[in-house]
């Protein structure tokens, strides 16, 4: 672990305890935690996107706002539901964001996670999906997005205006954009497939596998994977891979009350049809935690670390988690605060490919 940030699930609603009642509240209040995060050193400030639901929604607003009042801070998402999107507006929006922002972007995208909404994307206008989750849909338009941040032409020019033959590419562009993107993983198979395009991976919060390994092992192996795809398919950068946990350091008496009793334990369950592994959640002592993530396979095999936030107890509170992170427990699992630089990912190599030929299953 190099570097950790934040994701916020972006929940508002007038409910018992909540400091987020309304979508007002919640927008302002993530800007503000944007703002002080950056202020402590903390490395990413990433948001969860979704849609007729009482959470964030539409990201650009929010992170272009971050991005105007901080310095160092990474912003992003984890991640947008590349089924609701049109993928030229959504390169030209991330085109114009990476510029303003100094190339400060961390953008996860996927098919989504499971949602309210029946094929809601149908809405949006985005049909013709065979796959009752809209999966063929999301890989599709995703090529579309990577070719026209890549600078592929999209439409013909009028040949009265410019040359004939000509294809246009959309503008504005950021050089390196695709760079900066990461596709949300929740499987093996879809780890390899990320590691084969070359991007960065965001291993997702749940994973649609269960086979006795723990949630720990099981994103290993999918990391290793995704490592070991990425080198086959003749790729050389230093891909980032991210892992998100809910990790608590419990250094008060408000702490202990919110979280001392929170599960010590991974969960299977069925999600989206799917028999899934849900991570467990790390609330204990700092020393104790230094002890558990370090035994925690995935966690020190990512770059960067998301700690789930709970975004509805306001920004005080979710700045002191940071806070008591980045002070008690982060330096002694490898942290470097953004002072320091951007974020690098690790070079794959031979250790990776041993670990995905074995297995960790």
């Amino acid at each position: 672990m190099k570097a950790f940030g934040f994701l916020s699930f972006g929940h508002y609603g007038r409910v018992q305890g909540s400091q987020t009642p309304d979508a007002a509240s919640a927008l302002k209040q993530s800007l503000e935690i944007g703002v002080g995060a950056d202020e402590l050193g903390v490395n990413g400030a990433y948001f969860r996107v979704h849609h007729f639901e009482r959470q964030l929604a539409s990201p650009i607003p929010l992170l272009a706002s971050i991005t105007a009042r901080t310095k160092h801070i990474e912003v992003g998402t984890g991640v947008i539901d590349m089924r609701y999107e049109n993928p030229l507006q959504l390169a030209e929006e991330l085109g114009a964001l990476d510029l303003l922002s100094d190339q400060r972007l961390a953008i996860g995208i996927s098919r989504g996670s499971p949602e309210t909404a029946l094929r809601g994307y149908e809405a949006f206008g985005y049909t013709g999906a065979q796959d009752p989750r809209g999966g063929d849909i999301a890989r599709e338009k995703f090529a579309t997005f990577l070719d026209a941040i890549d600078g592929v032409g999209m439409v013909d020019a009028d040949p009265q205006r410019a040359i004939p033959g000509t294809r246009l590419r959309i503008e504005p562009r950021s050089d390196g954009l695709r760079d900066r993107i990461w596709w949300g993983s929740g499987s093996r198979e879809t780890a390899e497939w990320v590691g084969k395009l070359g991007l960065n991976m965001m291993s997702s919060t749940l994973l649609t596998e269960a086979n006795g390994a723990s949630f720990a092992d099981l994103q290993a192996e999918q990391i290793a994977r995704f490592r070991t795809a990425y080198v086959a398919a003749g790729h050389t950068g230093r891909p980032r891979v991210s892992v998100s946990r809910s990790i608590f350091p419990i250094v008060d008496e408000r702490d202990a009350a919110y979280f001392g009793g929170a599960r010590d334990s991974d969960q299977v369950g069925i999600i989206d049809g799917y028999r899934s592994t849900f991570g467990k959640t790390y609330a204990d002592a700092p020393d104790k935690l230094i002890e558990q993530l370090r035994g925690d396979a995935a966690v020190m095999d990512a770059d960067t670390v998301m700690l789930t936030i709970p975004n509805q107890l306001g920004v005080d509170y979710n700045l002191h988690v940071l806070q008591a992170f980045a002070e008690h427990v982060a330096p002694a699992l490898g942290w470097r605060p953004n002072t320091e630089g951007p974020v690098e990912g690790d070079q794959p190599g031979a250790l990776d490919i041993a670990i995905s030929r074995s297995g960790r299953d």
